[in-house]
Parts: structure tokens; sequence; C-alpha cells
């Protein structure tokens, strides 16, 4: 089994390591992991301020690079979704309409593609700390992303998940949101790192890096006693545990 793996703009340039753990998760599982250096942005950041040409330009370029592969993983919930749901409007009509819709069908975030494809659930991880998990909005509300981690998680030796009130909040980043609203964005922000120190947590996990990077923003300038891990990094690791 061999997928072809999409490393989203913002993993590529702030957090290399979440796509290495990625491969490392999916070659333990002994699916083989191919990554093109042609692949660049699938489209979302143009598509999400209405520069829809924009976008289906850069999509084009994600349909041609990815067409020939069987299955795409990637770990961002929020460029799944934009593949998966965009595409078929963004290319109606166009040339490359069939080869952008069977696409959208064949790409997958990495826990949805671990737990709900490969029906995989345990990976031998170890990571000891006590953890919230945040789910992100495109994950949770367009690809129905959140049984899955949970199970993933449910199955590391050393780690303790605490559920929140508020799990299914959204963290504020939303993108260009954040620069727009950057009070409301600032307050929802803190709002999640309220209920992760109420939770005497001392890790964040989500599945989304745009958010973790949002979240980290926030720890460091306030100075909390937390970080944040993606889901990747976790199922990758082999931390001393109890």
């Amino acid at each position: 089994m061999r997928v072809a793996l999409f490393v989203p703009c913002f993993v590529d340039r702030f957090a290399p390591q979440v796509a290495e753990a990625t491969v490392r998760v999916l070659r333990r599982l002994d699916v083989g992991v191919d990554y093109s250096p042609r692949q660049t942005c699938c489209g979302q950041p143009a598509f999400n301020v209405g520069r829809i040409d924009e976008a289906r330009a850069v999509a084009e370029h994600f349909v041609r690079v990815f067409s020939g592969a069987e299955t795409v993983v990637a770990p961002s919930g929020s460029c799944v979704a934009m593949v998966r749901h965009r595409y078929p409007a963004l290319f109606a009509g166009h040339p490359l309409e069939a080869e952008a819709v069977a696409l959208s069908q064949r790409v997958y975030e990495l826990s949805q593609y671990l737990v709900d494809v490969l029906g995989v659930d345990r990976l031998g991880a170890s990571f000891a700390g006590r953890a919230v998990l945040h789910d992100a909005c495109h994950a949770l509300r367009e690809l129905g992303v959140s049984d899955q981690p949970r199970r993933l998680l449910a199955n590391v030796r050393g780690l303790v998940v605490a559920e929140g009130a508020s799990q299914g909040s959204c963290c504020g980043f939303g993108g260009l949101f954040s620069t727009r609203f950057a009070g409301v964005s600032t307050a929802m922000a803190d709002e999640k790192l309220k209920e992760a120190l109420e939770a005497r947590a001392d890790v964040i996990i989500s599945g989304e890096q745009s958010c973790l990077l949002h979240l980290e923003g926030r720890i460091r300038r306030r100075r909390l006693p937390l970080r944040t891990v993606h889901l990747a990094e976790v199922l990758a690791a082999s931390e001393a545990a109890p």
C-alpha cells in the first residue's frame, strides 16, 4: 500500500517535524510514502478571501501533481476539507473537473486515514503527559473527525487525555480572521488555554498545526506552563512513559 503525502504550507514553513512524524507513522504501518517536491498549496488561503481565480490556478497545480495518486494523506483537516468540499464546485465546467472531483474523494486527514481506512487505532506510541485535545473546526465540522484522534490517543502509553467543557469550540485562528479581528481571536485563544490549565494539562494536542501555532503564540506571550504538539508527533513518539 502506498500513499502520496501532502504537506500543508504552514507545516512546510513552520513545523516540518510534523511532516516527518507523519511519514514515520505511516511507515510504521508498512505504508509506502511518496512525496512530490512539485507540490505547493491547496489554494485555501486565496479561496477563503474570495480570490477564486487565484485559488483555482493553485488548485489546478495540486490536481496535476496528485491526480495519479491512489490515496493522498495530509496532517491537516483544513487542507483536506478544501480539496474534498471546495474542489468540485471550484472546477465545475473546467477541463480538469472530472480529475478534481475524483481526487477529492481520495484525500484523507491523517487520523481519518489511520482509523477509517486502515482500521488502526494502536501504534505502540509512548508519550508522557496530561493533555487536552483541540478539535480543529474544519476537521470536526466538515470531515467529521472527532472520534478518530481520541481512539488513537487512548492507546498511547503514558498519556492522559482530559476532555474540556468547550471541546469543539474554535481556537480563534481562522486564517485571516486572526488578523482582521485580533481582539476576538485573542480572547478565543485565551479561553482555550484557560480550559487547558483548568484541566491540569501540560500539553495541547491537535491534528491542525495552524491552530497550534496560534495557541503557541499566546502561550509564549503569556509565559504559560503549556506546550503544543501535533497529533502526528504524539503518534510517532517513543518518549519514556510510566
